[in-house]
């Protein structure tokens, strides 16, 4: 609570409007990186409390189009179209490609993560199924110079998962954005240009 409470980007989240500090993560890769056009379709798995998806609208301007899911309700604001659910089930993903209706995503952004139980070694299970199931989608879906940004958590199963990245993009960098704090294992793998863009195929 501490550690809240004295964090500069919570502070700074709070006079900025943001809904949560990871808006800094996401706008401290994009400076770098270059990740938002105005007009984009950005697809946010992960998305609650929804701070990423005020930085895409912000980014993509009023042509873009931002779709949202997430466990957890993702409060309304404008330009976003967003769905409580489990993106791991067909529904959801039959919700979402509804929405696209076979057109194809700029920017896939997934900051997933399973509840906790404490145990290492499943959390960190969970955590890589969910950023494989992203990673399908992403690689089905993304535009032909489309983009994807995953959170990852480096330990059991990393050098497996940014294997199975590579494999599906042509460039896989890795960003640790300052706001991540220290103590956080947690990385991005930031994937561009899709070796293969199969629109509908799972």
């Amino acid at each position: 609570m501490h550690e809240h409470v004295t964090d500069p980007y919570v502070k700074k989240a709070q006079l900025d409007g943001y809904r949560s500090r990871a808006a800094y993560k996401l706008l401290e890769i994009d400076k770098r990186d270059h990740l938002f056009r105005p007009g984009m379709t950005v697809v946010d798995l992960g998305a609650a409390p929804g701070s990423w998806c005020q930085v895409a609208v912000q980014k993509t301007g009023r042509q873009g189009r931002v779709l949202a899911i997430d466990l957890l309700p993702v409060a309304s604001m404008p330009g976003v179209d967003s769905l409580q659910g489990d993106f791991t089930e067909p529904e959801t993903v039959a919700w979402l490609e509804e929405k696209l209706k076979s057109g194809r995503v700029d920017l896939v952004l997934s900051d997933m993560s399973p509840n906790i139980s404490g145990i290492m070694l499943s959390d960190q299970a969970r955590q890589y199924e969910l950023c494989e199931y992203a990673l399908d989608f992403a690689a089905n879906w993304l535009k032909p110079d489309g983009v994807f940004l995953v959170k990852v958590f480096q330990g059991v199963g990393f050098e497996e998962f940014r294997a199975q990245v590579r494999q599906a993009f042509e460039q896989v960098l890795i960003r640790k954005p300052e706001a991540s704090r220290d103590r956080s294992n947690e990385v991005y793998l930031l994937g561009r240009r899709p070796v293969a863009t199969q629109v509908g195929e799972t």
